[in-house]
């Protein structure tokens, strides 16, 4: 039988550490639970809550806060080539979720390390980090209608991932609730990607020639915590801002001014410019405005010092947007779901 509370802060449940408030708040622990909230006769519709790491709460939230607090795994055979397919439900950490991985030697998410939020969440933004992304990994996920309460199972195929992107953050969104997410793994003969120059430094300071997955894992946790801060100790998100992508011919103009303007090529047309950077010239890193603030190591986030409401935070991040805009003529997206 699910509760419904009244008034319950939100301050524990979003990283950003915002004291929102929910008017009612339900939390459900498996599918018939989820399938029974959604049918309460007064609500027509509700705010999702899963890990609360990708989010920006500016006011009070009127309609019931659905947390999804599904646990549990279930683990597939191993074919001939070392592939394992592993279930993960969506209430589960996504960190917790990656040691686990590789306690038990299943490769394939250990640059995914130390990511904040839930699982459920991973697929919506097509999180990604070092050279990995979810989709890189990713089978299915099954998620139930909100409007139907039907269960879909959505191919990798369905997703229709991009760069942070899926059809959750488009024509799905706001229609389903994903309950649990599949992952195709390795069990022998692992394929680590160390391309990305920070892993390569790290294992080279550790004297590692041949990397496991948990060297791996080690070596981006290292890197993050160096980098980001953690939401535990200062209220944030992780990375606000998207870095954006360019078409060539305009970052050969960016170039011109700022020769040593950082890039990746993303295609013969496409360059991914570090969106930290573009920040850190507008001098916003490590700058505070009452309780919001930019960290003082990665001009990426954004941050609560303790009290900012959300609404503070929302205008630092529309203000560095637009200094950005007007210094470089290069729009920079919010990774951030901001609510309200």
């Amino acid at each position: 039988m699910i509760s419904i509370q009244h008034n319950v802060s939100l301050k524990e449940y979003n990283t950003f550490g915002i004291d929102a408030k929910a008017k009612y708040f339900i939390s459900v622990s498996n599918k018939q639970e989820l399938i029974e909230a959604l049918k309460l006769p007064q609500f027509s519709e509700y705010f999702v809550l899963g890990g609360g790491s990708n989010m920006l709460i500016t006011k009070d939230i009127d309609i019931p806060v659905l947390h999804i607090d599904f646990k549990g795994k279930v683990i597939g055979p191993t074919n001939l080539q070392g592939e394992i397919i592993v279930s993960i439900q969506a209430g589960e950490n996504w960190h917790e979720f990656v040691l686990w991985c590789i306690e038990n030697d299943y490769g394939g998410v250990e640059n995914l390390s130390l990511i904040p939020g839930n699982v459920g969440t991973s697929p919506i933004q097509n999180i990604g980090a070092y050279g990995v992304e979810l989709k890189d990994v990713f089978v299915d996920c099954r998620a139930i209608d909100i409007e139907t309460q039907e269960e879909k199972i959505f191919s990798l195929e369905d997703c229709n991932f991009g760069y942070r992107n899926s059809i959750f953050k488009n024509e799905a969104k706001g229609k389903y609730i994903i309950t649990s997410v599949a992952f195709q793994l390795t069990s022998k003969s692992h394929k680590l990607n160390t391309s990305y120059g920070a892993i390569q430094q790290e294992l080279a300071n550790n004297n590692i020639t041949e990397p496991t997955i948990e060297d791996v894992s080690n070596a981006v946790i290292a890197i993050r915590q160096r980098k980001l801060p953690d939401p535990m100790e200062i209220g944030n998100s992780g990375s606000f801002f998207k870095n954006p992508v360019i078409p060539k011919a305009e970052f050969a103009l960016l170039q011109e001014k700022f020769p040593n303007a950082p890039h990746y090529v993303v295609s013969d047309t496409e360059i991914k410019v570090p969106a930290g950077w573009l920040i850190e010239q507008c001098g916003f890193k490590g700058k505070r405005f009452g309780d919001a603030g930019v960290h003082k190591n990665q001009a990426l986030v954004l941050v609560n010092y303790g009290n900012a409401k959300g609404e503070e935070i929302l205008a630092l991040a529309k203000k560095i947007q637009e200094t950005v805009l007007e210094k470089f003529n290069i729009a920079i997206e919010a990774e951030v779901n901001v609510i309200g």
